[in-house]
């Protein structure tokens, strides 16, 4: 494959962007059809009063000319082009700029299959949670480990059990240690989408129920990837040691599957096992 240098891509962009306006019929963006268009789609001179540049500056863009477009300009001109997420995102990365602030990060549906994949995993915990963190889908074994049937549909959030649920602190084995990578990884979430009222609240809701949250939450510490290996105290059965990773199942809509597997070979985690072989709680989704 060729290197991808400026030169590349900036005719990638014109002819990205010469496709999708060709595409775009006037009726589509409340302007008259006429009958004596030449050419299919937008004439580039509309395309640019409608994003709010002179008709030289966008035929440059068009030309694959030496152009920096700002983002605000790309916002615009993603808007006149009727772009989906998917076409945004990639306008962006042609266009070198930072990629646009995430959307659907409250997405609560999954796909058949990625349910049947939940629904294989039998001995597996297993759960789909969006950028936001919220468990929009689990299996049964990631109900026996969590507990979250059992739980309002608000407080089905990973974030929020882990801090505002003594219970599950307490059978969560070096919870103290574990914290500051949990929340360091949301972090990195919450950074996506800097703007949704629903991630504040949230933030705001465990800084005042939570000391723990609070105080992490304001040293602002950066961890890498948050996986390895977690430690479960788990009612007649002892401790399980779990190997954990997630997993995108869903990258426009920002789903993430998360999966816990018992390390082989130990008493404790064939009696847990043995437990979810006997079919222990139902599968369920939230939303």
């Amino acid at each position: 494959m060729p290197p991808r240098t400026l030169q590349r891509t900036r005719q990638e962009l014109a002819d990205f962007l010469r496709q999708k306006r060709e595409k775009l019929t006037p009726l589509a963006v409340g302007l008259p059809s006429g009958s004596r268009r030449r050419t299919p789609g937008l004439r580039r001179e509309e395309v640019a009063a409608l994003a709010g540049v002179g008709l030289t500056w966008y035929t440059w863009l068009e030309q694959g000319r030496e152009i920096n477009p700002s983002v605000d300009f790309l916002e615009n001109l993603a808007r006149v082009l009727k772009l989906d997420a998917t076409e945004r995102y990639h306008l962006f990365l042609l266009a070198h700029q930072r990629p646009p602030v995430a959307t659907g990060h409250q997405w609560c549906q999954i796909s058949p299959l990625v349910r049947r994949l939940l629904d294989d995993l039998t001995l597996r915990p297993a759960y789909v949670m969006n950028l936001s963190w919220d468990i929009i889908a689990w299996n049964p074994a990631a109900d026996a480990l969590f507990g979250i049937a059992e739980r309002a549909p608000e407080q089905r959030n990973m974030l929020w059990m882990l801090f505002a649920d003594p219970q599950l602190q307490q059978r969560l084995l070096e919870w103290q240690a574990q914290a500051p990578q949990i929340l360091a990884s949301f972090r990195r979430d919450y950074a996506r989408a800097p703007h949704d009222a629903t991630m504040q609240q949230r933030v705001q809701s465990l800084a005042d129920i939570s000391p723990q949250f609070r105080q992490l939450w304001q040293q602002h510490d950066i961890h890498g990837r948050c996986q390895g290996q977690r430690t479960f105290r788990i009612d007649g059965v002892g401790e399980v040691t779990f190997e954990h990773a997630s997993f995108v199942v869903d990258e426009e809509n920002h789903l993430r599957l998360v999966m816990y597997s018992a390390l082989a070979d130990t008493t404790p985690s064939a009696a847990f096992e043995a437990i979810l072989s006997r079919g222990a709680r139902r599968p369920s989704a939230a939303g």
